[in-house]
């Protein structure tokens, strides 16, 4: 899902919204967060999860070309860790349905096989 998706699946959702308002409304809340962990600070959605900022200690890498080696330094990375209802959400969901075209492929070969 893009943000362009969430958009649109919001604004059909809350019909009194208008495009633009929606739009607006998840560009604020996407910036706040981002601000939010800008700054250190940790962000806490109870059943969906968490955002934190982890620290990457410096290591040593190489130059694919060359083979040279490359001190890559220490860097602070976003992590985010699902909460319990939202990794029991994805657990629970079905297997996806396979593609039309895997389907057709299934259908030829159960066709020639009998």
């Amino acid at each position: 899902m893009t943000r362009s998706d969430l958009v649109n699946q919001l604004a059909e959702r809350f019909g009194q919204l208008t495009h633009r308002d929606t739009e607006f409304a998840v560009k604020t809340i996407l910036d706040a967060m981002s601000d939010a962990l800008a700054r250190g600070h940790r962000i806490e959605i109870r059943g969906f999860g968490s955002f934190s900022i982890n620290r990457r200690p410096p290591r040593i890498g190489r130059n694919p070309r060359s083979g040279e080696q490359v001190v890559i330094p220490e860097k602070l990375v976003p992590h985010f860790k699902p909460g319990k209802a939202l990794r029991e959400a994805v657990d629970a969901r079905t297997p996806p349905e396979p593609d039309a075209e895997a389907a057709a492929q299934d259908a030829a070969r159960q066709e020639a096989a009998a």
